[in-house]
């Protein structure tokens, strides 16, 4: 995992792309219609793709700026709370930090893209907003837990691997006196 700030930076980055953009896929397909089709999201067209890849551009932003101002520590100090990692398995550790911070970058995200979405583009009275919020959040809830637990987190922790995985060990060993060069 980062073990610096600029790491910590890319890990963000990644995550918040992997997470917008599998939620703008979902939305997109939804907002097309695929979901109502018979065979629902089976249907799906490779142009839902490059659609929720525009959006992603810009949402992926707003992730990264909300799970840095209170998204990650939310979500982390929900974990502290239900979990000892002294005593627990770190992965029920880890799944609980990504529920906390789910808990909360959803409803987070979900006020965004009703806002943006549904009041701004699409011209809906601002009074209505929190009717529009709350749907926007039964709809997305369920998806972005498991897209966060099975998807995106995996994804990302594998990319960082790729980045940084090599360059983390040489580092550790240069910082305890064991490397071999």
């Amino acid at each position: 995992m980062p073990k610096t700030k600029t790491q910590g930076i890319i890990f963000g980055l990644i995550m918040s792309y992997a997470m917008a953009y599998g939620m703008e896929v979902y939305n997109v397909a939804i907002k097309q219609g695929f979901n109502t089709l018979a065979g629902g999201f089976s249907n799906m067209t490779n142009g839902v793709f490059w659609d929720a890849l525009i959006e992603a551009l810009y949402m992926g932003l707003f992730v990264f700026l909300f799970s840095n101002l209170w998204g990650n520590r939310i979500g982390a100090a929900f974990a502290a709370r239900h979990c000892d990692p002294a005593k627990d398995n770190p992965y029920f550790c880890q799944v609980m930090r990504q529920a906390g911070t789910v808990a909360v970058m959803c409803p987070t995200m979900s006020l965004v893209a009703s806002i943006l979405f549904n009041v701004i583009l699409a011209g809906n009275p601002w009074y209505n907003l929190p009717a529009i919020w709350v749907g926007t959040l039964l709809k997305n809830f369920p998806m972005a837990l498991c897209w966060n637990m099975f998807a995106a987190a995996p994804f990302s922790h594998w990319l960082f691997h790729l980045i940084f995985g090599k360059k983390n060990a040489a580092t550790e060993e240069v910082e305890k006196g064991t490397s071999h060069a």
